[in-house]
């Protein structure tokens, strides 16, 4: 078994409220979820209306199952309009057969 964790820090651009940020978080994460099948949530930066931080996990039986997955991720935010990768870090976790 294979786990993978993604940590993205975005900005949300144009926001000029919670309330627009929190529509566009809704917006990304309802796209990662039905397009890859990843776990996601907003895990920091909730008091800020251009920024948040979110937190994207998954299981796979390969570790090459998870690279492809967290790079056609990483893409997908890439190619929003509305929000701006500003960083990303991602972390293993490999379980011995």
């Amino acid at each position: 078994m294979h786990v993978a964790a993604l940590r993205v820090e975005l900005r949300i651009r144009g926001s000029r409220s919670l309330k627009e940020k929190r529509h566009t978080v809704k917006s990304v994460i309802a796209q990662l979820t039905s397009t890859f099948g990843v776990a996601v949530s907003e895990v920091d930066d909730h008091d800020k209306w251009q920024k948040t931080t979110l937190g994207i996990a998954l299981v796979a039986p390969q570790h090459g199952h998870l690279v492809r997955v967290l790079h056609a991720v990483e893409r997908a935010l890439d190619a929003r309009e509305d929000v701006e990768v500003l960083r990303t870090d991602t972390s293993f976790l490999e379980r011995p057969q």
